[in-house]
């Protein structure tokens, strides 16, 4: 319950999940069937990247506001950059929307979004962020009890966004859990679970747990960015991708890893697992 998001807000790992998170929904969109979004760790809703927590980090300046500054980006990119555009109101990125208010912003008259927030402060950030969002639904407490009572949706079309903050050190354990138990329920639904990678045999283990539950269709994207301080690489795995995710995204993650790198040492990768 320690770990505050505001801090880390528009960081290279936002970067990555929001970036797909926004591609993969305008990619389920182009079939008019109605769609429910889940996000289990919600976050505040929305950041200020002028604000005391931001500034003590300035992750954000080696995130989003350089993605921003490039001349030109792949078009993957383009709905991503341009809910994040709409959040500033066309105008300098001065604040940044977390996953929440990018699906409330992505939302079409027959879709709907469930949102889970454990933390008491940011969830009351949350339903302020979002207030007069009716189709949005926030529920405080537990985002892995939430996805297991949210799934499968009536609308058997979605994503569900994962997005823990790992501060327990069996969280890859707790995660694997959650996610065999919502894909026994929802085994045809898009699921996006972010972690960090600071041990690549803890990330290898979590996978092998996934796959001997007969979880397949599983694609791994991995960023890292270098450097030695802080976070330096993450990974995002999408169970039932859509079809074209590794075709599509191969060389934008390179451009991405190369654009948002703090040193020569930046990767990239995109894998079926």
């Amino acid at each position: 319950m320690n770990y505050r998001h505001a801090y880390h807000a528009g960081n290279f790992a936002d970067v990555l999940k929001h970036a797909v998170l926004a591609w993969a929904v305008r990619y389920l969109q182009q079939k008019p069937g109605p769609l429910c979004l889940v996000d289990t760790h919600g976050g505040a809703g929305i950041y200020d990247l002028t604000g005391v927590a931001a500034q003590k980090t300035e992750e954000a300046a080696g995130g989003i506001l350089r993605l921003a500054a490039a001349e030109s980006v792949p078009a993957v990119l383009s709905p991503y950059i341009d809910l994040v555009r709409q959040a500033n109101a066309g105008g300098p990125i001065k604040h940044y929307p977390g996953s929440p208010l990018l699906m409330a912003r992505m939302l079409r008259g027959g879709d709907r979004a469930v949102i889970g927030e454990l933390h008491p402060e940011d969830a009351t950030a949350l339903q302020r962020s979002l207030r007069g969002q009716d189709r949005v639904r926030i529920v405080e407490g537990d985002g892995y009890g939430l996805l297991q009572t949210t799934v499968p949706p009536p609308e058997k079309r979605g994503l569900a966004l994962i997005d823990p903050p790992f501060e327990a050190t069996d969280e890859f354990e707790t995660l694997a859990r959650a996610v065999i138990a919502a894909h026994d329920k929802w085994p045809t639904g898009i699921y996006l679970v972010w972690y960090p990678i600071k041990d690549r045999n803890a990330v290898d283990r979590f996978h092998a747990e996934l796959a001997n539950a007969a979880i397949g269709k599983m694609v791994e994207m991995t960023l890292s960015v270098g450097g030695e301080e802080g976070l330096t690489a993450c990974g995002l795995l999408a169970i039932n991708a859509p079809w074209t995710l590794e075709q599509d995204w191969r060389e934008p993650l390179a451009w991405l890893a190369l654009t948002l790198s703090r040193d020569s040492t930046a990767t990239s990768r995109v894998a079926v697992l």
